[in-house]
């Protein structure tokens, strides 16, 4: 490749509108031009990652034993009806009508499809297990599009889905693909975790998200420190363990006077009390009404668990009027005692051990204090809606967890019968019986995953890409014009290691050295030829190493067979 043919609109510039590294660069390295909010053009540079990613994905996926295909971008709201997501999925769902004003949707995932094609085609226990793969465009219409590829309405990504006659064999497929994407991801030359996550819009039971590690990651990660343990969960599905008072001997029910006391620390000092000895009351709306979290004031709900606890889509904290209609008063002092009407009240288990503690009175400026559940309300049982947070203890081996950010590349699920059960989607068993397709469901983000690897291999002078997926493994930098000497020896080197079908590029552009220096370093290709008058006198040739910054020396009769064992040696 002549890089004189190529389009390469590199920029010096940082783009104003750019946020984050990876945006920034992908931009300034002529990967990426805006069209609209969340939707942009891939140049050929960027084009080029893609591919080579995909590649590893399809190979991999193909050792795993899934097949690909191709299902349609545009697809029909009566399935999405079906498994029930029509009204469920949210706003992020991209719909529309044709011309019949029939109802359809841009596939953000292909559940129902994919689930459809299975309930069509594959009729015995004979035919399973199946798993099927695509790498395609899709869509989502993101509340506010940001930080370039790394959320966008538009992407790209590898979607799997596998069918199974029971959960055993689900749970032995769920492992090799665990294990397959652990190969992708360090294929790719990235840094990774698998952690325990919640299953979202998606659904299903179990489920692990690979996280790339990245401080610019959006994902809150708590991780356990200890190599043979090796828990790790996003914050939104994380458990811990968390100090538990010593419990005391019951003391009398007082309500006393907190004048203009509503938030945990006011309260803390009025009383002069620790915050682990306040609980608080927070009312939340849901599907089904109202419901009052109760946890220790030391620590912050989890909505994502409470959702799970209520089964609910929408949950979100009661407004004041709500608040005023459940307690009798106004917001900051509700509590779980003599509440004017009787709403599901969901327990943190920090309460467990907890006695003698307050809790606001449902009066203004009054609280209680020496509260005790199991003499002055009842609470049928106790559940996790905490938010763990690091120097919580691990609750497998008791180390102090720790906290890192996350980039979420991939994620797979057990579905289960989530989709099959409700689209009807069934197969003749073993035993004669009609039964559904026990499921499971495997996503990468092709494009988040350039971004990834950017945001992970970056410095002050641009890209430096992991060798596997760097557009170009090898760049030519001649010094001098055309028809130089220089440039004929760059030419015969540029020839020599394109035949042994080593991904290289020649810039062969008439700029200056300092021009082409700042580009091969903002591009990010892993090596450099460089080829300047030094050369023709002392007949060796300069390697520059994108990663390092080392330069090796190599005769000019070498290069391409240093180059080809550079390479190898990776």
């Amino acid at each position: 490749m002549l890089l004189s043919k190529y389009l390469l609109p590199t920029l010096k510039e940082t783009p104003a509108d750019a946020e984050i590294t990876s945006h920034k660069l992908m931009i300034r390295a002529g990967m990426l031009r805006k069209v609209s909010a969340g939707i942009y053009n891939y140049l050929p540079l960027c084009l080029r990652v893609i591919k080579k990613i995909e590649n590893i994905v399809r190979d991999e996926m193909d050792k795993a034993g899934a097949l690909e295909l191709l299902m349609p971008i545009l697809t029909p709201a009566e399935l999405w009806q079906e498994s029930g997501r029509w009204t469920v999925y949210g706003k992020e769902l991209m719909r529309m009508q044709d011309r019949h004003e029939n109802e359809y949707a841009l596939g953000p995932t292909h559940e129902e499809v994919i689930t459809a094609l299975a309930r069509n085609e594959v009729k015995s226990y004979k035919q399973l297990p199946l798993c099927l793969y695509q790498i395609q465009d899709k869509f989502r219409d993101e509340v506010r599009p940001r930080f370039g590829v790394m959320r966008s309405r538009e992407f790209i990504m590898k979607d799997a889905y596998s069918f199974h006659s029971s959960e055993k064999c689900l749970d032995n497929y769920y492992q090799i693909m665990y294990e397959a994407y652990s190969n992708i991801f360090k294929r790719c030359g990235l840094r990774f975790r698998a952690v325990l996550a919640d299953s979202g819009a998606i659904g299903g039971d179990n489920t692990h998200e690979f996280m790339v590690l990245a401080q610019s990651g959006e994902s809150r990660v708590i991780s356990c420190p200890n190599d043979n343990c090796g828990y790790a969960a996003t914050d939104e599905t994380a458990k811990s363990k968390i100090f538990q008072p010593e419990k005391e001997e019951f003391l009398e029910l007082r309500l006393v006077d907190t004048p203009s006391q509503k938030s945990i620390e006011e309260v803390s000092n009025f009383l002069k009390l620790p915050k682990y000895k306040l609980v608080k009351t927070l009312l939340y709306k849901y599907d089904d009404g109202v419901a009052a979290a109760l946890i220790r004031g030391d620590c912050e709900v989890n909505e994502i668990k409470l959702k799970h606890i209520l089964n609910t889509i929408n949950l979100e904290l009661a407004d004041d009027k709500t608040i005023e209609e459940i307690s009798g008063c106004e917001p900051g002092y509700a509590g779980p005692l003599n509440l004017k009407k009787q709403i599901k009240l969901i327990c943190d288990s920090s309460l467990k051990q907890l006695t003698n503690f307050v809790v606001g009175a449902n009066e203004k400026d009054k609280h209680y204090i020496n509260v005790n559940h199991q003499r002055d309300f009842k609470i049928e049982k106790f559940y996790d809606i905490r938010l763990a947070n690091p120097g919580d203890r691990c609750i497998n081996c008791d180390a102090v967890l720790e906290e890192y950010r996350g980039i979420e590349v991939g994620q797979i699920f057990k579905l289960g019968t989530k989709y099959s059960a409700k689209m009807n989607a069934v197969y003749n068993a073993e035993d004669g019986k009609l039964k559904p397709f026990v499921m499971g469901c495997y996503g990468i983000g092709i494009t988040r995953i350039v971004a990834a690897a950017i945001e992970q291999n970056n410095d002050e002078k641009g890209i430096v890409w992991p060798l596997n997926i760097a557009p170009f493994s090898v760049i030519i930098l001649p010094l001098n014009k055309p028809n130089s000497e220089e440039f004929k020896i760059a030419e015969k080197i540029y020839n020599e290691i394109k035949i042994k079908n080593i991904d290289v590029v020649l810039d062969d552009r008439a700029v200056g050295p300092g021009f082409k220096f700042k580009d091969a370093e903002l591009i990010g290709i892993p090596y450099q030829i460089i080829v300047g008058a030094k050369s023709l006198n002392e007949q060796s040739i300069e390697i520059g190493i994108r990663k390092t910054g080392e330069k090796i020396l190599v005769k000019i009769s070498e290069v391409s067979e240093k180059i080809e064992e550079l390479l190898y040696e990776k």
